[in-house]
């Protein structure tokens, strides 16, 4: 468990580095899916997907 929050949190500041100083490039969204993997193993992601799926209700909900 530590060693996996340790790598959500190296990959989240790199991943904050790509898109700040040169925006997203291929290198970058292998970076990005690696702390997707990382993420999803920890004890946040029942909230994320719980959250992902409120916000897609919402959109859903629209009308225009």
């Amino acid at each position: 468990m530590i060693l996996n929050i340790s790598g959500v949190v190296l990959l989240g500041t790199i991943v904050f580095l790509f898109f700040r100083k040169d925006g997203l490039k291929g290198s970058h969204a292998t970076v990005c899916s690696l702390f997707g993997f990382y993420l999803s193993s920890t004890a946040i992601a029942p909230s994320i997907k719980a959250g992902g799926a409120s916000l897609a209700g919402l959109l859903g909900g629209l009308n225009f």
